[in-house]
């Protein structure tokens, strides 16, 4: 068969970290969700690891990990935090590739990106060079082999970007039918104009200025947009169909491939996954089609076509690259009559801001390494490995902070100097960090990807000010002043640092202040780890007068990237509810530190609390630190606790008057009189806090549950949807999770049955692919034998299958 598919996704989200932090904090927009990452990863990354295949009578056919059937890269960035917070997921990804191995001709799946996700072509020569080998080496501590393809981001391409993936030893990259300029046959003289149209089911030899080639795919177009935007993914089936369909009658060697952004397969498209994981089984199944890789597909057919590329053009801006430098029209179409004209004044910003960082980074780097550069490319196996253990990895090198300093630095560093090289090369970090696409491709200057690229840039400043004493901030701000908003409270780039930059910037001060005023709602072990910081305590007193709570201590505050630390004293007091007054300074010796704190504890001891102001005062230059000055995770938990006793008497108040009055609003219902909505809203209140709290409890409550549902059945109540179905689908996915360990157990089967069968009343919208998925590895391993057992007579089994085949129902799935 000379017909091949190839499905590839490209899975990237941005780097959402806070950059001081180092990792993703609150995002209320991803609700139910703690953040945007933890949102798509439940909706696809870890669904396309087991995606289900049904039959047309809703049965499940087989489970298949997505990603060893597709060619797909994965963005480092992402990687890298998926790896922590969600490894099952990063394991099964890993082994999809090795899998894919087995599958194309020892050609894995898994192909590299650009390391952040930079718009290559707008790059400076040694930024591409970065961007590529990080990506390599990213790629290569992951998935234990060289890539032989890399992605580029949003396929933006130029003949010297390409130039630099061959060197490095790439064989292939992918991009828009768009982007090829002209073809011709290998050994001919004449070209054609290529077009959109070109010939997307070969891949095509491309020339280079160097004398290196480099082979290039440009995915068909018109199947790639109808998945995307046009609906494809509502039916796997007719999703197979397109593919086969769009063949032509010709006898040779055909490839059909599509490349898309890999969250359409459940994230932009609820259960995409299977409809992915439908279409591969329709054509594997059918025999329709050869299911290849890119890498397999090359070797079986080498380019019989030579082809030029459009200079400076991507797959998501007609314009070329202009959607990353300027107002050319392409937005995301939500605001009318807005404009991008800020993106030009942020790339301008930025440019302006990397060279004067290349002058600083060259200048005092070059005091302690042999080539500053090199230096920069190496970094990439420091920020893989950040622990002192050493690490061999493929090119025999080894990963450490040390091992790394033994490569490169001219002699042996004192603590002083290691510090400043890491801090020089984390500012080098985040000059790339800082043009991650994302902040140029939506509508306005003040958005959320925006912002984060502006935050890299400041984290980028203050390490420059740290180890060169110099302040770029007001070159860098008088720039963005030019960038207009289009939201008029904005007003312009500058603004917008004020306002959502500028006070996300940490230093150790405010990293003790931090660990000072969370110590007051939380008791801390000596040592702890506060994200990539670490907190020491020296001293520690707390002192408690009714709601009142005074701690003086002394703490070492250590930034666990850079190897930086300071010693610092503080004296925190919580007057109750969200006040809190504190002071933080360096620690500067035995004699300051006992008078302080003699001073401010005799002083709160006699509640006279105008004197522990003033005090602090007089003994911090810096107290003017609150609860504004938390974490923002840390600031929420603190919330909470402060609103619980609040919350609980409003909910108190509430149920004493909806027992109160609910005769009359029974009467109401039944005379079909419409509810005040004073007394609507108390209701609605009660009732969703006690289903929430129903389903949060450890062991459900069934017959409480049952009563509840009925209860919110009877008025027309608004249910917290969102809410109630998160919560269920955790607790059902729980239930499964214990009855997987112990998938005999009838009682337990029951209590899920009656779950489902109580809970369904309220048709919740459910995440139930864990559960389907439990469900089907039990009937694989045991519904034959329960049944045989049944069949002989065996009550309790009998009991199991008329449990465990009442609960396809509610599931939504049969098994073959």
């Amino acid at each position: 068969m000379n017909h091949y598919i190839c499905i590839h996704g490209h899975f990237y989200q941005p780097p959402r970290e806070n950059p001081w932090l180092e990792e993703i904090e609150l995002q209320d927009s991803a609700y139910p969700y703690h953040d945007w990452n933890e949102r798509i990863t439940s909706e696809c990354y870890a669904p396309n690891t087991a995606s289900r295949i049904l039959d047309p009578d809703n049965r499940i056919i087989d489970i298949i990990n997505n990603y060893s059937r597709i060619s797909f890269d994965i963005g480092p960035t992402l990687l890298s935090w998926i790896k922590p917070h969600h490894p099952d997921v990063y394991r099964a990804i890993i082994e999809a590739d090795r899998i894919s191995q087995k599958r194309f001709s020892g050609h894995g799946s898994a192909i590299a990106q650009a390391y952040n996700h930079i718009i290559m072509p707008l790059a400076n020569s040694r930024d591409k060079r970065t961007q590529v080998l990080w990506g390599i080496r990213d790629f290569e501590y992951r998935f234990g082999r060289k890539p032989e393809g890399m992605w580029l981001p949003e396929t933006a391409a130029n003949l010297e970007t390409l130039d630099i993936l061959a060197e490095f030893g790439i064989r292939f990259t992918i991009l828009a039918p768009r982007q090829a300029q002209r073809v011709r046959e290998i050994g001919k003289e004449a070209w054609d104009y290529a077009g959109e149209g070109i010939n997307s089911g070969m891949p095509y030899l491309c020339r280079l200025p160097s004398g290196k080639t480099i082979n290039l795919f440009f995915y068909d177009g018109p199947v790639a947009q109808d998945l995307a935007f046009g609906g494809l993914l509502n039916n796997g089936n007719r999703f197979a169909d397109r593919l086969i369909g769009s063949f032509s009658d010709l006898k040779e060697p055909q490839l059909v491939h599509i490349a898309t952004d890999g969250e359409s397969y459940g994230h932009h498209h609820l259960y995409g996954d299977m409809a992915l994981a439908c279409a591969l089984h329709n054509i594997e199944s059918g025999k329709r089609a050869n299911l290849t890789n890119y890498a397999e597909y090359l070797e079986k057919h080498p380019p019989t076509h030579e082809v030029e590329i459009i200079e400076n053009s991507s797959w998501s801006c007609a314009h070329g690259v202009e959607r990353w430098r300027g107002n050319c029209g392409c937005n995301a179409q939500n605001n009318p009559g807005w404009n991008q004209e800020w993106r030009a004044f942020l790339r301008e910003a930025m440019d302006w801001l990397r060279d004067n960082l290349i002058l600083i980074y060259e200048r005092e780097i070059a005091l302690y390494v042999q080539s500053p550069w090199q230096a920069r490319d190496d970094y990439i196996k420091v920020i893989l490995n950040r622990s002192v253990q050493d690490e061999v990895i493929l090119d025999g090198s080894v990963q450490s902070v040390d091992a790394f300093l033994s490569r490169h630095a001219t002699r042996k560093l004192s603590e002083e100097e290691t510090v400043k090289v890491l801090k020089l090369l984390e500012m080098q970090r985040c000059a790339m960090l800082m043009y991650t696409s994302c902040g140029w491709f939506f509508d306005d200057i003040s958005g959320i990807e925006t912002v984060q690229v502006m935050r890299y840039a400041s984290c980028a400043m203050q390490l420059a000010r740290d180890v060169g004493g110099e302040d770029l901030e007001s070159g860098y701000l008088d720039i963005l002043k030019r960038a207009e908003s289009n939201i008029s409270k904005c007003e312009n780039g500058a603004r917008v640092w004020d306002a959502f930059v500028k006070p996300a910037a940490l230093d150790l001060l405010k990293v003790g202040a931090h660990y000072a005023i969370s110590s007051l709602f939380e008791e801390y072990p000596e040592t702890i780890n506060i994200f990539c910081y670490t907190a020491s305590s020296e001293l520690y007193d707390l002192n408690e007068s009714g709601m009142q709570k005074l701690a003086i201590g002394k703490v070492r505050i250590r930034a666990d990237i850079t190897g930086e630390e300071r010693l610092l004293c503080f004296a925190v007091m919580h007057f109750g509810d969200h006040n809190l007054i504190g002071g933080v300074r360096e620690y500067v010796g035995d004699n300051f530190f006992l008078l302080m704190r003699q001073e401010i504890t005799n002083a709160f001891t006699k509640s006279n609390i105008p004197e522990v102001i003033r005090l602090m005062d007089s003994h911090f230059e810096t107290h003017g630190y609150s609860l504004w000055h938390l974490f923002k995770d840390e600031q929420r938990k603190v919330l909470n606790q402060i609103l619980e006793p609040i919350l609980s008497e409003i909910e108190a108040s509430s149920r004493q008057t909806y027992e109160q009055h609910y005769p009359v609003m029974q009467v109401m219902r039944d005379l079909r009189i419409p509810m005040p909505k004073a007394l609507a809203a108390i209701a609605e209140f009660i009732l969703n806090a006690d289903l929430r709290k129903s389903l949060e409890t450890e062991e459900l409550d069934l017959e409480d549950l049952q009563k509840l549902v009925e209860e919110a059945k009877k008025w027309s109540f608004e249910l917290d949807m969102t809410t109630l179905g998160f919560v269920t689908s955790q607790k059902i996915n729980s239930l499964m999770e214990k009855l997987s360990m112990t998938p005999e157990d009838v009682s337990l089967l029951e209590r899920i049955e009656t779950t489902f069968r109580i809970l369904s009343a309220l048709s919740l919208e459910l995440d139930l692919w864990k559960t389907q998925n439990t469900y089907f590895s039990i009937s694989r391993k045991l519904n034959g034998e329960m049944r045989e057992r049944a069949e002989r007579g065996d009550q309790n089994a009998k009991k199991w299958v008329e449990h465990f085949d009442n609960l396809q129902d509610y599931i939504a799935v049969r098994c073959v």
